[in-house]
């Protein structure tokens, strides 16, 4: 029993013997009926608690943990990583686990993948799950999701994300966002903001238009503060506009706080806080991860050292700081008790259970993307005497681990390898592992302990006398591959020799399907050398059950790409500007503003301008007709699919899209109808075209179903620099109807007056 529950029960007995004093233990009378009255009883806490318990409210005590007042039955605040399931416990003061036996849990598939099923009710179903095992683990605060935006493929942390475009991400996140909530813990929605990639994310200062950080970088944080009520916020390493985010005047107090009216609370990455004053006067609530030794062999980074804790008290002694800026902040983190650990609405959650297990299994089966089936490769039947030749490092390979603060410790991890031999009991599988990557330890590459030679020769051996190849590779949760940490990717095309090896079993056997696990898009300059192509993501507990599925036609994908695959990086918008855009540069203090001049010797921080504007992803590709290698929204079926009748509805507010869509083929499936808006002739730069709804439906081979989409006309404004407002512009709007970016079915009109 952690010393939270030990006072809680405490508190109870005590209650149950003596009646409980309410001058004393005011915080363990909680209240559900209004917030209102929660208010008025947080108001009493306030007056009960001195200067430093109040500041002791405002930063860590651990690793992952922040203090309570004993004395009047305030419990501690628990937090813990991450988006798609719940980490190993962390020791008190430093990064080593703790060794616990009993805090294994189910790994869910990464965010990727959930936001590749485009179904928000699996993102409920998601979030509800991840929220039960988060409870069990006695969390109050889960850190994720994660909804940055997908700038580039070289960013190592794109994984955790939903991908390139703000509806997209707006409208996954806000259903797993009320379905953690659902458990009484707090989502933390992450990294808020403009935290696009790894290299330099602790300094590196983004420059980018008003516009643009509104209509695509901050339209999925606001949906999870307007329309999920998230409760806590984490704040980003990066800076914006020379002032770091995790404290800052326009992003944290003007917009989150004041037009968003966010009401919970605003958390610090880890040692994401810079300084007491800007911290303490620029929205920042609870600091963590600052100092990493604890009490080790110095006080310099003990918790009483942080910037919200004794500086911060210093600073409200002496009056440079009044004491109504702490008084807001430990009004929001006791708000956030109500809300979790001092809330009536406690269960004790669950874990590792069937119901959790088959939400994974769902979410990575309709989160696999078909992106090629020439010949109709897939599905691969399980048909006595076929030998299935199995080849790849990624078969066997645990992609629970790594990656960063996302890593898990599930209480299993089913290989791709063992899913596929689980599922085909006729047909032979033969497995050789082709290639080794090497391991991650502390941001280091260790090189591969086999012969790669000896691993290529094995691996062409078993293909060549195989009737068919399935080549399980990509990347891995690694550093310098899909990974939190310092620096992004280092190249875009598949590491370790994969390519080489591919080439030479294609001169062999012709007949290979490309299983490609992966966070990111990858170069596909092999591409006509498969016949097959899954995208798979990293898919947790069920990878393999999830990957078997779908190969075996158990179940027919119908996962569609959250972001763009281009054909080559210089596609990419963000890196086709060159170093200023990505991954940015050192200028020099005699040199901030202009060109790059590298001569003095005095470097500031790195900068970088988001010239692309609001050219993320498929806007770019369309209007700048550049063609992708996949394109957002695409993904293929065993079945098809045809949309017809299509028809449009102009309303006052609002305008709603009719078509009927037919399964015409032989199996059931589910199909993404996707309507895209653009606007020609406007005053103002634009894409072609921008999603603004799209619906999910399934239907049984033959069926044949009518779907309605209602976009609101005020969801077609712009972003205003000239008044710092959104502004819908009259005229004509073009609305094109597809399953892709790319893929339009039909292009219609209406005229906003």
């Amino acid at each position: 029993m952690n010393n939270s529950s030990k006072l809680h029960f405490f508190i109870l007995i005590l209650f149950i013997v003596t009646g409980c004093n309410k001058s004393k233990n005011i915080a363990t009378n909680t209240i559900e009926s209004n917030s209102a009255e929660i208010e008025t009883k947080i108001d009493s806490i306030i007056s009960l608690l001195t200067l430093e318990e109040k500041v002791d409210l405002c930063h860590a005590q651990s690793k992952f943990s922040t203090k309570g007042v004993d004395r009047l039955g305030i419990p501690e605040i628990w937090m813990s990583d991450g988006p798609h399931g719940v980490r190993a416990e962390i020791s008190w003061d430093d990064w080593a686990y703790a060794g616990w036996t009993n805090d294994s849990i189910t790994a869910f598939p990464a965010l990727t993948c959930l936001a590749s099923t485009f179904n928000p009710d699996l993102a409920s179903q998601f979030g509800i799950a991840l929220g039960e095992e988060a409870k069990y683990r006695k969390k109050d605060v889960l850190l994720g999701p994660g909804v940055n935006i997908y700038r580039t493929p070289m960013n190592g942390r794109n994984f955790e994300y939903m991908g390139e475009d703000p509806f997209l991400a707006s409208t996954m996140v806000v259903p797993y966002v009320k379905g953690v909530q659902k458990n009484g813990v707090a989502a933390c929605v992450k990294h808020y903001a403009l935290n696009n990639q790894e290299h330099w994310r602790d300094k590196i200062s983004v420059e980018v238009s008003d516009r643009a950080l509104h209509e695509i970088y901050l339209p999925a944080f606001k949906a999870a503060v307007t329309e999920g009520k998230v409760w806590s916020i984490m704040g980003a390493y990066n800076k914006f506009r020379g002032e770091y985010t995790t404290h800052h005047e326009l992003l944290t107090n003007k917009i989150l706080k004041g037009d968003w009216k966010f009401d919970g609370v605003v958390i610090s990455d880890w040692s994401s806080a810079h300084n007491t004053k800007e911290a303490a006067l620029k929205g920042l609530d609870i600091e963590m991860g600052t100092g990493t030794d604890g009490l080790g062999t110095t006080t310099a980074n003990h918790y009483s050292q942080y910037y919200l804790a004794n500086p911060f008290l210093e600073a409200i002694k002496k009056g440079e700081i009044p004491e109504s800026v702490l008084d807001d902040k430990v009004r929001r983190v006791l708000r956030l008790r109500y809300r979790t650990n001092m809330s009536n609405n406690q269960s004790f959650g669950r874990a590792n259970n069937k119901e959790h297990h088959d939400v994974a299994r769902k979410v990575a089966t309709e989160g696999i993307v078909l992106l090629k089936n020439d010949n109709s490769f897939f599905p691969v039947e399980d048909n006595v005497g076929l030998t299935i030749a199995v080849i790849g490092e990624n078969a066997t390979r645990s992609m629970t681990k790594g990656g960063g603060s996302s890593e898990l410790k599930p209480k299993f991890e089913i290989s791709p390898l063992k899913g596929l031999q689980e599922r085909y009991k006729n047909a032979k599988i033969v497995y050789s592992m082709g290639y080794g990557s090497g391991a991650s330890v502390y941001d280091q590459v260790l090189p591969s302990p086999y012969n790669a030679d000896s691993l290529k020769t094995e691996a062409i051996k078993v293909a060549k006398t195989a009737d068919i190849v399935l080549f399980v590779g990509g990347l891995s949760k690694s550093h310098l591959q899909d990974s939190e940490g310092n620096l992004d990717r280092e190249q875009f095309d598949l590491p370790f020799g994969q390519i080489e090896l591919l080439n030479d079993i294609k001169a062999l056997n012709k007949k290979i399907g490309f299983i490609l696990v992966s966070g990111n898009a990858v170069e596909m300059p092999w591409i006509d050398s498969v016949d097959g192509l899954l995208q798979t993501w990293y898919l947790g507990s069920m990878a393999g059950h999830a990957i078997a599925d779908v190969i075996s036609g158990d179940v027919n994908p119908s996962g569609k790409l959250p972001f763009s695959f281009p054909k080559k990086l210089q596609d990419n918008a963000a890196v086709s500007f060159g170093v200023e855009s990505y991954p940015g540069v050192e200028l020099k203090k005699d040199n901030k503003n202009a060109s790059l001049n590298l001569e003095s010797n005095t470097p500031v921080s790195p900068t970088q301008e988001y010239k692309e504007g609001i050219l993320v992803g498929y806007r770019w590709h369309d209007t700048k007709n550049i063609k992708p290698q996949f394109a957002f929204g695409y993904g293929l079926s065993y079945t098809n699919f045809e949309v017809s009748d299509i028809t449009v509805n102009n309303n006052t507010d609002s305008f709603t899209v009719t078509c009927n869509v037919e399964n015409t083929g032989q199996v059931n499936g589910a199909e993404v109808v996707q309507v895209y808006v653009g606007k020609p002739n406007s005053e103002v730069e634009r894409a072609i075209k921008e999603l603004k709804g799209f619906s999910k439906v399934y239907l049984d081979k033959g069926e044949k179903q009518s779907i309605s989409i209602t976009i609101e006309k005020s969801d077609l404004a712009f972003y205003d620099e000239s008044i710092s407002d959104w502004n819908l512009e009259k005229g004509d709007y073009d609305i094109y109807i597809g399953n892709a970016s790319n893929n339009i079915s039909k292009k219609l009109s209406i005229t906003i007056n």
